[in-house]
């Protein structure tokens, strides 16, 4: 990050004092481009600069959401379909089955969702009620033919199960880079300094102008303020999903 900055800073200052020593030694002439028409044209790259770092911003969190969503409803899809083959198992192991992954579920929602809310780490609890669901389905060797085939199906329900849990933890963690963060505030602050720069004949349209772009603005920025928390604030997953099956 300190880094980026650098970078962005020289760049800045080397910019600024190409146009400080053009101005002292070689100042423009009669016949050269207005002052006016250059500024707009420099004005009318950033906008375009920004808008890029926008659209680059929100497609990333958007995709972090979708993702959560994905992972979120595959890994409760896969703890209701093991609910549903824990009755093709010996009847010993059946209603262990059973209570072994509604209690799992009831952790998720009652434990680990509000610790996601809160950027927290989940810790290895769900994970050990997982090998323990993993163990029940372990069927003794004279287990029927068709139970023999339920324990596979459950070991492979698991496997994905296990597959989303590790997404939705890194969902749950992800945040957008520091570097996009500092794009967009300061590329914000510069479009919308710009608009200054240009005069309007009549006043009230020139406020309007710049308040509709200064809205527009902070209301992007603050979509992908709330879409860079799958899981707290406005758009936030919630875990629907395991309540309906459970």
């Amino acid at each position: 990050m300190i880094e980026s900055l650098a970078i962005v800073l020289g760049v800045a200052a080397l910019a600024a004092a190409v146009v400080l020593v053009r101005h002292r030694f070689w100042p423009p002439g009669p016949d050269d481009e207005p002052r006016e028409d250059v500024a707009e044209y420099i004005s009318m790259m950033v906008g375009v600069l920004y808008a890029l770092v926008l659209g680059l911003s929100l497609v990333s969190v958007w995709d972090a959401q979708s993702g959560a969503e994905d992972h979120t409803a595959t890994e409760a899809s896969a703890a209701h379909q093991i609910h549903l083959l824990a009755a093709g198992l010996p009847a010993e192991r059946a209603g262990r089955m059973r209570d072994e992954i509604e209690t799992y579920t009831r952790h998720v929602t009652d434990v680990e969702w509000p610790a996601m809310a809160e950027k927290a780490p989940l810790g290895r609890e769900g994970w050990r009620m997982l090998d323990e669901v993993r163990a029940t389905g372990q069927v003794p060797a004279d287990a029927t033919p068709a139970q023999q085939a339920t324990g596979q199906e459950i070991l492979a329900q698991l496997s994905t199960l296990d597959e989303a849990r590790r997404g939705r933890e890194a969902d749950s963690t992800e945040e957008l880079s520091p570097v996009l963060w500092f794009g967009l505030i300061v590329g914000g602050v510069l479009t919308i300094a710009f608009m200054f720069l240009f005069g309007v004949t009549r006043s009230f349209t020139h406020v309007v102008m710049v308040a509709g772009l200064s809205a527009l603005i902070t209301f992007t920025v603050l979509l992908i303020y709330q879409l860079d928390s799958p899981f707290s604030g406005l758009f936030a997953v919630d875990p629907t999903p395991f309540t309906r099956h459970f």
